[in-house]
């Protein structure tokens, strides 16, 4: 996979049957792993670390002052931690994927592919629903383990004059905590990347760092 002009990405991938389970995943997710469908993988690079890991700790989590501003937003909304979409889901990410995903290799809004994408056969996919009003404006894909929350994806309202996706981060962070699950894995934080800088605004948080989390000051 290319990250930036004349780079590549390498992955390690989990071949083992075995740990394609809950237990496993579970396991696999606190060092370091991801899911895509049915795969678990992480980056494998042997002379760079740019891929880190990121998860925030839900319990001391400490808003910051625009966060607050969005918490507060986010108390105007109805929060549903779901284990199916609402029907009317594909119609709000057909509209977000054309409004912001264009030029991405998910354009055009595939129902199937984004099914097989956030779905598994051994792992029960979780989605958090945000109203306003009884209408559907984001959905949070998370995978819910024994001491984790995993954001998978998240889709919404492209029209929407709030930060949906903000939000959407932020109401798995506060689930987290009503269920006492202590960590919200973000997925692979790049910092040359611009659209992943938004993961270190969360704190406190940890990287995936030589093979142990490491708090970090970003």
């Amino acid at each position: 996979m290319q990250l930036f002009k004349h780079q590549q990405e390498t992955i390690a991938v989990v071949l083992e049957p075995e740990l394609h389970s809950v237990t496993g995943y579970a396991w696999l997710i606190q060092s370091g792993f991801r899911r895509s469908g049915n795969t678990l993988y992480r980056p494998h690079c042997q002379r760079c670390s740019a891929c880190q890991s990121l998860r925030v700790d839900t319990h001391l989590f400490t808003p910051s002052k625009s966060q607050k501003r969005q918490i507060n937003q986010l108390k105007r909304l109805t929060v549903e931690l779901k284990t199916e979409l609402d029907e009317d889901w594909f119609d709000l990410y057909d509209r977000y994927i054309s409004a912001r995903h264009r030029d991405g290799s998910m354009y055009p809004a595939r129902k199937d592919d984004f099914l097989s994408f956030i779905g598994s056969t051994w792992q029960r996919t979780y989605y958090v629903h945000l109203y306003e009003n009884q209408n559907l404006i984001a959905i949070a894909v998370t995978d819910v383990i024994s001491r984790g929350f995993s954001a998978i994806y998240s889709f919404f309202d492209p029209d929407h004059p709030w930060s949906l996706g903000s939000l959407c981060v932020l109401a798995q962070i506060e689930l987290a905590k009503q269920n006492k699950i202590p960590w919200l894995y973000l997925g692979f934080q790049i910092d040359a990347c611009p659209a992943m800088k938004y993961k270190t605004k969360y704190h406190p948080h940890q990287r995936f760092i030589d093979g142990t989390w490491q708090a970090s000051q970003y």
